[in-house]
């Protein structure tokens, strides 16, 4: 099956210092992928050297003679960079050229850009944006991590419908198990919001086990696959999360570095250490997906480094694969016809 990816080369912290080498080596290690590198062209040459010849029937660049900044407004980037590295790439996805975008620029000025240029899926309102999160379960999926301040319930119930199919689809998990985040799993507990959004889930098709606590992030008492909750609350989550793991990380790293007793016994469970920190690594959790457009966009953190960024086109692979978009598509609309015919 042969993917073609749009690659933001100039979005981020970095730039092509890390786009590029990150690209070369997804080339590199699947032979059915095809990279479009959207950017200035004279600056994407100097990084690619003999590269484009070597990958020259899976390698092309597309030149863009703007780039959007990383704290730049996201209405001015929509309205006056037209030509950027970051607009071409999403362009390209919606003229058929690629089957997705992946970006680690501006989060507010991407969310923007897809949405005018990609539109809606009919029957969602607004985007969500999704990722996984390391648990003792593996990995769960969170929704919405930041796209949506201000949610209705209805916003709520139709990020359970999108993340649970994109569930279902990337994990090969037949009947995800939701949850919904609030302040307690009693049902008196939470606003009215989240209430009303757990009426709705409880009287669909999807397989709602009702309110989780935020310790179901990586940590609840069972396993769940999907946990919704408004971009207010999964954002400030998943910040919590990402600074709790590094000052574990740097009280780690202290605490064996103190005195030579320390540091030999840091040489003993230095492959315990090893493997801890592999799994809670938060380069191979890198990637998000914008849920309810009607092309694929994938978010990187913007100051991912090589491995990272490498993990973001990875996914975006994956739900290539799994033809992610139709599959959601085809789930909004079969849940509305429902919700019509009750």
């Amino acid at each position: 099956m042969s993917l073609t990816i749009s690659i933001d080369a100039m979005g981020g912290d970095h730039g092509p210092e890390v786009t590029i080498p990150a690209s070369l080596d997804c080339l590199k290690s699947n032979p059915d992928l095809k990279l479009i590198l959207v950017g200035d062209e004279t600056i994407l040459k100097q990084y690619l050297a003999q590269s484009l010849h070597k990958y020259k029937d899976r390698l092309t660049i597309q030149h863009a003679s703007e780039c959007v900044g990383m704290d730049e407004s996201p209405s001015k980037a929509l309205k006056n960079k037209k030509d950027s590295s970051m607009r071409v790439a999403i362009n390209l996805v919606r003229d058929g050229q690629a089957d997705a975008c992946v970006s680690a620029g501006n989060t507010g000025a991407l969310m923007a850009t897809a949405r005018f240029v990609l539109k809606m899926i009919p029957g969602v309102d607004r985007p969500a944006i999704i990722s996984t999160l390391p648990s003792i379960y593996g990995h769960t999926h969170a929704l919405d991590l930041g796209g949506n301040v201000d949610c209705s319930a209805e916003h709520l119930f139709q990020f359970a419908v999108m993340g649970a199919e994109l569930v279902k689809a990337v994990e090969n998990i037949e009947n995800p198990k939701v949850g919904l985040l609030n302040i307690g799993e009693e049902d008196v507990k939470g606003n009215e919001q989240v209430k009303a959004a757990a009426k709705l889930l409880d009287n669909s098709l999807l397989n709602y086990i009702g309110y989780v606590e935020g310790d179901s992030l990586n940590a609840g008492n069972i396993k769940v696959d999907l946990i919704v909750a408004d971009g207010f609350v999964g954002n400030v989550a998943l910040k919590s999360i990402e600074g709790a793991a590094k000052m574990i990380g740097t009280a780690l790293k202290e605490a064996f570095g103190k005195n030579i007793l320390t540091k030999l016994a840091g040489l003993l469970v230095y492959p315990v250490l090893k493997s801890f920190k592999k799994r809670i690594d938060p380069r191979l959790y890198n990637g998000a997906s914008f849920l309810g457009l009607r092309g694929l966009v994938i978010k990187s953190h913007g100051g991912a480094d090589v491995l990272a960024f490498k993990t973001a086109i990875h996914l975006a692979e994956v739900e290539i694969k799994k033809d992610v978009i139709r599959k959601i598509s085809e789930q909004v609309e079969q849940t509305l016809a429902r919700r019509e015919s009750a």
